[in-house]
């Protein structure tokens, strides 16, 4: 059953960490755009590097199995905090969009804390 949960893991860490690398690293390509999203939402623009180090730090880590316990961990608290503060407009025009974000980002935040509770399995740099 160990090698089940292993490649279980490896698998997993390999499907989640491309979507924070990928936002991440497109949070610096359009570095403008994302602070003044940030900013539409009530949030300083000065907190993008924090996220942009969250989601691509954060992938990073859980790619490769390092230190992913603690990087999940706090991606789960990153993809709650960001549901609640970008993806609670329901109603009106894009309401469906972003009931469907924050019910993504949940689900992401459960998945994160499965990683953080049974740890990256055997095929990872470091537990």
């Amino acid at each position: 059953m160990s090698s089940i949960h292993d490649l279980a893991s490896l698998v997993a860490r390999l499907l989640i960490a491309p979507l924070f690398i990928v936002f991440g690293f497109e949070k610096i390509t359009g570095y403008a755009s994302s602070a003044g999203y940030m900013e539409a939402y009530g949030l300083p623009g000065i907190l993008l590097p924090i996220a942009i180090a969250a989601e691509l730090g954060g992938g990073l880590a859980i790619l490769f199995g390092f230190f992913s316990r603690w990087a999940a961990l706090a991606l789960a608290i990153f993809c709650v905090v960001t549901a609640l503060v970008f993806h609670t407009a329901w109603s009106g025009d894009g309401g469906q969009g972003q009931f469907i974000n924050f019910m993504k980002n949940l689900a992401l935040a459960g998945g994160l804390l499965l990683l953080a509770a049974n740890g990256p399995g055997r095929y990872a740099i470091n537990d």
